[in-house]
């Protein structure tokens, strides 16, 4: 499926993924919507196809777009979903974004969508052998490479894992780790480990790292004003953020979910932690 202006997604099923907790050692079922997901990350030609200025990474139209920060994201995810004639999915007033779980518009997929749409049906750590599916370590390249290069999963999108991480929706923690988001999939210099379909990590919204791109999804997931969708739940991140009495070393949980709660914010979701540069870790 393909959109002027735009990228090409694939569809992924409805289905139930579970998202697991390494540092807590909890889990929970998450039951999903059918949506779609790009193809492949975004890459440097679809970026400035929606009129976004070059990024300052390698250049080469079929490379993944990065540096991004999970901001630059969003914003091109509305401008994409304009001038391809959808709804847009975000409302932005500085640093605050709200989700439009009832547009059509592109969007970052949420951890549960995106680790569904990973495993693609499959039960084991990668979708596949890492040395035909994923650009890691073990290819010793010296960045980020050409998108597609690899084999697909079984829903037919490229790159799930290696070659680039990739911003989601969630939070990594709002109550550990302030407004970080999440990263997945792993990138081009990563050890086998680090290369999973549970792992996760987390960086500042703002952050521009050479190893990290983005993916996008589609589809109405939720009713008009709707606070809750694939797995993240704005309720859940309130909960989660509000934390009383003495906090743990090192924890800051962003307190303005709870004094100012809007529909439709940033949601916190699981899997197994790990530090992304200057981003969070468990």
């Amino acid at each position: 499926m393909t959109t002027e202006n735009a990228v090409e997604t694939v569809a992924v099923p409805g289905g139930t993924v579970t998202l697991r907790d390494a540092r807590s050692g909890t889990s929970r079922a998450v039951d999903l919507m059918p949506f779609e997901i790009g193809r492949t990350p975004v890459t440097a030609q679809a970026w400035t196809a929606a009129g976004s200025p070059r990024p300052t990474g390698p250049a080469g139209g079929r490379l993944p777009v990065q540096p991004v920060s999970w901001f630059d994201a969003v914003a091109w995810c509305n401008a994409a979903s304009a001038r391809a004639g959808l709804r847009p999915a975000y409302r932005v007033a500085g640093r605050r974004v709200a989700w439009d779980v009832h547009a059509d518009g592109y969007r970052l997929p949420t951890e549960g969508e995106w680790e569904h749409a990973a495993r693609a049906g499959s039960t084991g750590p990668t979708y596949g052998p890492l040395e035909t599916t994923a650009w890691t370590a073990l290819d010793d390249v010296p960045g980020p490479q050409p998108v597609a290069g690899k084999a697909p999963n079984a829903f037919g999108a490229f790159d799930m894992l290696g070659n680039v991480w990739e911003w989601c929706w969630d939070y990594a923690d709002p109550a550990r780790y302030a407004d970080y988001r999440v990263l997945r999939g792993g990138g081009w210099a990563d050890p086998r480990w680090s290369v999973r379909a549970s792992v996760r990590r987390g960086s500042l919204p703002e952050a521009r790292l050479e190893d990290v791109g983005f993916r996008v999804a589609r589809g109405v997931v939720g009713a008009p004003g709707g606070d809750t969708a694939q797995g993240w739940s704005a309720r859940r991140d309130r909960e989660r953020a509000d934390v009383r009495g003495p906090l743990p070393l090192g924890w800051t949980p962003l307190r303005e979910l709870v004094d100012h709660p809007a529909a439709g914010e940033v949601g916190a979701a699981t899997g197994d932690d790990a530090p992304h540069g200057a981003g969070c870790h468990s």
